[in-house]
């Protein structure tokens, strides 16, 4: 575990190393936010800046600077357009119009809707599986400290269930040793994005790698109950479903109407699946609450 861990600060430490995008390479647009800087971030710039600055981008920490990085971004990006080139990236990022404190808007609202999606389903989970089903403080509790970080989080939170579902109802020692496994992942992987730099690539690589593992794992497991277990063809349709929408993350093109773009895409396709997914937990809760009391009832 020490030694992943390595290897993920230092895989972190040589992407910090790496290069910006094209556009915040171009000498236009250092210009620009430099001049700007000069101009309206300092003494009595900078306090006319901050009185009329909105008290919701104050409150979400947008700072000076960012200001000036966000406007030259558009007069760049102007110049591509205007000379026929295509629109570049600034900061590993596709330029975003702009909503109240969003700079991804699109992403915002969905991200909001799939967690909200995925709180209806928890709360109906709630309702209707008994607290004593082998799965329940499972899908609940971890469910509650994990599923509203990223996208990173929700596929890990679903090997994790895969894994207490396979392996931990029988060796809850193996459990205890996967999740802190996770949350290291977690916990390094979380910190290189905020702390050391945002980098669009990294994640997209590491997603892809623990999908893969995801989508293995448990469709190892569903086709090896199938018969046993009608209600596991809900889960195959999620864990397909789930790999044909990454497919939208691999995609990277400017935002439609610089607002829209594949990650949002994603995150408003999977709201279904995350309705899928809860009702097959809830089935086979069901399912291990009645074997559990049948288990008993022979005792």
């Amino acid at each position: 575990m020490a030694g992943l861990a390595a290897r993920l600060v230092l895989l972190a430490g040589a992407a910090a190393l790496a290069s910006g995008s094209q556009g915040d390479r171009e000498p236009v647009y250092r210009d620009c936010v430099l001049q700007c800087e000069e101009q309206n971030c300092s003494g009595g710039a900078l306090n006319h800046f901050r009185s009329r600055q909105p008290i919701y981008m104050s409150l979400a920490g947008w700072t000076c600077r960012d200001d000036c990085k966000y406007e030259c971004m558009w007069v760049t990006v102007g110049l591509y357009l205007q000379e026929g080139h295509k629109v570049p990236q600034f900061h590993g990022k596709w330029p975003f119009s702009r909503f109240l404190f969003f700079q991804e808007p699109a992403s915002a609202v969905a991200s909001f809707l799939n967690g909200l999606a995925s709180l209806v389903m928890l709360c109906r989970y709630r309702t209707f599986v008994p607290a004593s089903s082998p799965m329940y403080h499972t899908c609940v509790a971890f469910a509650w400290k994990m599923d509203y970080f990223c996208a990173s989080t929700v596929i890990l939170h679903s090997i994790y269930l895969c894994c207490v579902r396979t392996v931990g109802l029988q060796h809850p020692a193996v459990v205890s040793a996967f999740r802190a496994l996770l949350l290291l992942m977690l916990t390094v992987h979380v910190s290189y994005l905020s702390l050391i730099r945002f980098d669009y690539g990294y994640n997209l690589v590491a997603n892809v790698a623990i999908g893969l593992v995801n989508v293995v794992w448990w469709l190892a497991w569903c086709l090896w109950n199938q018969r046993r277990l009608p209600h596991v063809r809900k889960c195959v349709v999620v864990v397909l479903l789930l790999q044909g929408l990454s497919l939208l993350e691999l995609l990277d093109f400017p935002p439609l109407f610089w607002v829209l773009d594949a990650h949002a895409i994603w995150h408003i396709s999977t709201i279904p699946v995350h309705v899928l997914f809860f009702s097959f937990l809830e089935d086979d809760s069901l399912y291990l609450l009645k074997e559990s009391e049948d288990k008993f009832k022979l005792d």
